[in-house]
């Protein structure tokens, strides 16, 4: 995103509790600054588009 975008929707955090890994069944956690879901069992970062979260193991990144 660049300084003229102007930022999206915000992530409801209240999803967290009914969000899960969608390959472990694992809780996952927020990271606000790179706006995504994070999945530590199976490492993987999900993102968050428009305040949406993008639960697709595809779209997910994989972490370091």
């Amino acid at each position: 995103m660049n300084a003229h975008t102007p930022p999206g929707p915000e992530f409801d955090r209240r999803m967290l509790e009914a969000l899960i890994c969608p390959q472990t069944r694992t809780r996952l956690e927020y990271d606000a600054a790179r706006q995504e879901l994070v999945s530590k069992a199976a490492n993987l970062a999900f993102p968050i588009r428009e305040g949406i979260p993008v639960m697709l193991i595809d779209e997910a990144r994989v972490l370091d």
